[in-house]
């Protein structure tokens, strides 16, 4: 199960300044219980499953962990105020609570509020490309990395094929030609997985001009 670690060290991790401001994930195969483990995996085949139409993970899983830290207690239920109605001083106290619980439920033990930056779709394929040339990719990114990258990489695949410049994108050689190079450094082949989708991805390359003359 997937750690937040936030002001931190770990494996080739260096700082200068005592790891203020770092945020990163660690993989604990023993942490969590498992009705946590069966919870991060629900949420991972509903976003997968979803997908197409919510394209943001909500930081659902860093949600899990840091409401489990905090343990501020039940969030309030909202209240639901008609047009007609008059806004009661309870109501208001209620909202409130409601609104101090939340955001005091997902702060860090450092006073920030921590959050997924997933927008960009162009961020981990030269990392990936990099360290491959570099002849580092084994040294710096371990297996369950590699399958969370993997994951990731597929979970914002257009249905078309192809990727965008962003995760709500519409698909692009840019993020089409990234995208699909970094999975094939990491291992992933054309007839993979049920929908075969780096087939559809390569197909989407060749029918919108390929990225060199044989496509490959």
């Amino acid at each position: 199960m997937w750690k937040l670690k936030i002001a931190e060290g770990g494996k080739n991790l260096v700082s200068g300044n005592n790891f203020i401001g770092r945020q990163h994930w660690e993989f604990d195969p023993n942490a969590g219980t498992p009705q946590e483990r069966a919870e991060v995996e629900r949420l991972r085949q509903e976003f997968t499953k979803n997908r197409f139409s919510i394209k943001q993970s909500s930081d659902l899983l860093m949600r899990m962990q840091l409401t489990k830290e905090n343990q501020c207690g039940a969030i309030p239920e909202a209240v639901k105020v008609g047009e007609e109605e008059k806004i009661t001083k309870e109501a208001l106290i209620t909202t409130m609570r409601r609104s101090l619980t939340f955001f005091s439920s997902i702060q860090a033990h450092d006073g920030h509020w921590p959050a997924d930056f997933s927008g960009p779709l162009f961020f981990i394929q030269p990392l990936i490309m990099a360290l491959y040339i570099t002849g580092s990719l084994k040294e710096v990114i371990g297996p369950e990395h590699k399958k969370e990258i993997i994951r990731y990489l597929y979970n914002h695949q257009n249905e078309d094929g192809g990727w965008g410049f962003h995760i709500e994108g519409h698909s692009t050689m840019f993020g089409s030609g990234l995208s699909y190079i970094a999975l094939r450094i990491l291992g992933e082949e054309l007839e993979d997985h049920q929908d075969m989708p780096m087939a559809r991805a390569r197909k989407w390359i060749l029918d919108h001009g390929g990225l060199n003359e044989d496509g490959r």
